[in-house]
């Protein structure tokens, strides 16, 4: 019987179906045709470049003549010490040493690499003082301290990567646990609704 009702055949006794006139169909599917027209002709008349194709190429650099290069200057320590004595407490020292950064100013950037070692003063030197060793370095080996000192120091202090790993996992576990706490007052039931 559904068979019967779902067939486009007019019963008996009723005229067929005559289709829609003109005037009676919608006129939405001509606009939307022409929009699509519209849209596809401008596409097509955009201008376009021809495909660019970034190629890196090596070039040497004349290198400067032995008279126009600075001679690199000889490792000042008696201004390292007198800014490592100033701002030794923002050192992290891993057996005794540490690595700093000294500021060069001729050059504008931190330019002077340093390994200092400390060690108890000699005998006879009042109690519990500390001597400290400077020798010269051509980089910093460890990274450098970003937490806890200021950006305008004289001196880039380095830690060990054992203290950076620990570091970097604590402010991560920190992270989530506020993640984790936040989410939770989000979704716990409130109980002025």
């Amino acid at each position: 019987m559904s068979a019967e009702l779902e067939s486009d055949d007019p019963l008996p006794g009723e005229k067929p179906a005559r289709p829609p006139s003109v005037k009676q169909l919608s006129k939405t599917p001509s606009w939307i045709m022409l929009g699509f027209v519209i849209g596809a002709v401008f596409v097509l008349s955009l201008r376009r470049d021809p495909e660019v194709v970034y190629v890196r190429e090596e070039v040497a650099l004349p290198s400067p003549s032995p008279a126009a290069a600075a001679p690199p200057q000889e490792p000042d320590f008696t201004v390292l010490e007198a800014v490592f004595a100033e701002w030794q407490s923002y050192a992290v020292w891993d057996a005794d040493v540490t690595e700093v950064a000294l500021w060069d100013s001729d050059l504008g950037r931190y330019a002077r690499f340093y390994e200092v070692l400390r060690a108890p003063s000699r005998e006879g030197v009042a109690g519990g003082a500390l001597t400290f060793y400077y020798r010269s370095i051509p980089a910093l080996t460890r990274p450098v301290v970003t937490r806890g000192v200021s950006e305008s120091l004289p001196l880039l202090f380095t830690e060990p990567d054992v203290l950076r790993e620990a570091w970097l996992r604590q402010r991560d576990e920190e992270t989530w646990s506020a993640i984790q706490e936040s989410i939770r007052k989000l979704s716990a039931p409130r109980e002025n609704e």
